[in-house]
């Protein structure tokens, strides 16, 4: 019942945040990328408070040597929305693959498109392959990550991998460093669902790729990168939670000192 009432508060608090950062931000629509990338930085971080003071869900930083200050392909499991809020904080000035339908969202979608996102029209075939690449490529070189999804979706925490081939296209036009990211946000924050349960979301940095690699060898490398890593954090969670050691102990703790 108290995570059902926690739950219930984090939500109307959430959309209420996340209402009053899309007013907010829309004079950044006539600024710089720089600018609104600035402004989800502030609305990820009070996502972030709120997951802590009212969930009590804390957030883990990993591999921080790994987070990249240089262009980079950025290669992350998605299992929660929390991934899609939190990066922008992480890393500087991202440019996220996302789906074309985003876009349409009304008032949110422009602040997506004020951020410099790559939109992906997913019934547009190879024109869309190619558009995402040309997009990409003008990011890079602007100096900022690209972030995608390789799964395309948010995919619950041990379900069957399904890693699509435009992450191997990108890495392989961009000739740049990938990073791969692990996570466990989805056993705290799980796609499609009320409930948002106490813990520490763990988000673990990996090591780089480097460029190189053909298409096949990369994407295998990825996954099995990417994978063994989300399943080692998924194990030590769901062991910590049979301790009884996965309860943080004040939501005074905000993020987590290790987010500093």
């Amino acid at each position: 019942m108290i995570v059902f009432l926690r739950s219930l508060l984090f939500n109307i608090a959430f959309f209420g945040w996340s209402t009053i950062c899309t007013f907010a931000f829309l004079p950044h629509l006539f600024g710089s990328v720089e600018d609104m990338a600035r402004a989800l930085v502030l609305w990820g971080r009070g996502i972030d408070w709120l997951l802590a003071h009212i969930c009590r869900i804390t957030v883990e930083i990993r591999g921080r040597e790994h987070i990249p200050t240089e262009p980079a392909l950025v290669v992350a499991k998605h299992q929660s929305a929390w991934e899609t809020i939190a990066l922008h904080a992480l890393l500087d000035k991202p440019a996220f693959v996302v789906k074309k339908e985003l876009l349409s969202i009304p008032l949110a979608g422009l602040i997506v498109r004020g951020s410099g996102a790559i939109s992906v029209d997913r019934s547009a075939g190879s024109r869309a392959l190619k558009a995402m690449l040309r997009e990409a490529r003008e990011a890079a070189r602007a100096g900022r990550p690209v972030v995608i999804f390789p799964e395309g979706t948010r995919r619950p925490p041990g379900a069957p991998p399904a890693y699509q081939p435009g992450v191997a296209a990108l890495y392989a036009q961009l000739n740049l460093p990938a990073v791969p990211v692990a996570l466990n946000s989805g056993l705290f924050w799980a796609r499609r669902s009320f409930i948002k349960r106490p813990g520490r979301i763990i988000v673990e940095f990996l090591p780089p790729i480097a460029p190189g690699l053909d298409r096949r060898a990369f994407l295998a490398e990825v996954e099995a990168r990417i994978e063994t890593a989300t399943e080692a954090l998924i194990a030590e969670t769901l062991e910590r939670r049979k301790g009884g050691g996965d309860r943080p102990q004040a939501a005074a703790a905000g993020s987590g000192e290790s987010r500093e």
